[in-house]
């Protein structure tokens, strides 16, 4: 089986890579956790607000090494719980989360897709959008959302 976990750092992320690594698997899965960087949203702005080049390659760098952590702490969990017999590949990819995941997931095979949700309602979820919830109307393979447990409230 070939599982893809798309993480984020966050705690909803957390309790993700914990679902995964709290559960048998069967003998030689696969597992490829990927993290998302997306571009600096200022990019789009028009040239008067527009961050100078050096700023703009310091905060694409800044979400580089965010998604690049955040694949590490996943992949440590993951290889201290399910055993020296599963693979785990890692890989840090730069574009829109909703985008990304689910062609990382066509372009590798995937069998199953795992993401946390951050449980947005409202108007957070109007204009934040939701990853999972994309993810899941697009993919072409099973899709797991994993809550985290904490209530998100409602706007």
């Amino acid at each position: 089986m070939k599982i893809l976990l798309a993480v984020d750092g966050s705690a909803c992320s957390d309790a993700a890579v914990d679902s995964v690594a709290r559960r048998p698997w069967p003998a030689g899965s696969g597992f490829l956790v990927i993290s998302v960087a997306e571009p600096p949203p200022l990019a789009a702005m028009p040239d008067t607000w527009a961050p100078t080049m050096d700023l703009y390659n310091r905060m694409q760098a800044e979400g580089l090494s965010r998604a690049t952590a955040a694949v590490g702490k996943a992949e440590k969990r993951l290889r201290g719980a399910v055993g020296g017999d599963m693979k785990i590949k890692t890989n840090v990819l730069e574009g829109f989360p909703k985008e990304a995941i689910v062609q990382e997931a066509e372009r590798w095979g995937a069998d199953l897709i795992i993401v946390g949700s951050h449980g947005y309602h409202g108007l957070k979820r109007l204009w934040l959008g939701s990853v999972s919830l994309a993810v899941a109307s697009q993919a072409s393979c099973s899709v797991e959302i994993v809550r985290s447990g904490q209530e998100s409230p409602r706007d």
